[in-house]
């Protein structure tokens, strides 16, 4: 890869919409248990206390998805731009602004519920977190924070990039910037 390379990589507007259109879905069926629960002849899920709370859980949740894919539908910023300096985010509802890649220690991978996750421990979390301007936001960061060891998660829902692609991306870069700063410290003059 070109060291000098910037790399953008737009939002998909039909991931988007398949998203807000599953969020609403989700909403409807959250209303469906809360204002006609249906009968569930299960001793567990057929509690109608517990399936009020499911319906509410729903509405709250991807109401809040819904809200975000809304307001992403619009934007023309590219969903992640990657560079020299390191990461800028803008792929998600956590997402983090710009990433430096002197912060990052560590790139992993997460899966969860089938779903990839890139995992970015970083050497000063807290100052992402607090840079933050949104309470759900912060609140977020500070979950994956204390959940996953690091508050910075980067998904391939959103982009136009299939996930294994923007891994094989990201952690190339990574190395890279690794690499071209130890050639930098071998190559200072000796005092």
């Amino acid at each position: 890869m070109n060291t000098e390379q910037k790399i953008e990589i737009p939002l998909s507007k039909s991931k988007i919409i398949m998203m807000l259109i599953g969020s609403t879905a989700f909403v409807a069926i959250g209303l469906w248990f809360v204002i006609a629960p249906p009968e569930i002849k299960n001793s567990y899920w057929g509690n109608p206390t517990r399936i009020a709370i499911a319906g509410y859980a729903s509405i709250l949740f991807f109401g809040l998805c819904v809200v975000f894919f809304i307001r992403k539908l619009p934007d023309t910023k590219p969903g992640l731009i990657i560079d020299n300096t390191g990461l800028i985010d803008n792929s998600g509802a956590l997402s983090a602004g710009q990433i430096l890649w002197e912060d990052i220690v560590n790139i992993s991978v997460l899966e969860m519920h089938k779903q990839k996750l890139l995992m970015l421990e970083v050497r000063n979390p807290q100052e992402y977190i607090d840079r933050q301007n949104g309470l759900l936001k912060r609140k977020g960061m500070q979950l994956n924070y204390k959940m996953y060891g690091t508050p910075l998660s980067i998904t391939a829902n959103g982009l136009q990039m299939p996930f294994q692609k923007l891994y094989t991306l990201v952690l190339q870069k990574f190395q890279e910037t690794r690499t071209n700063a130890q050639q930098g410290f071998a190559n200072l003059p000796a005092k």
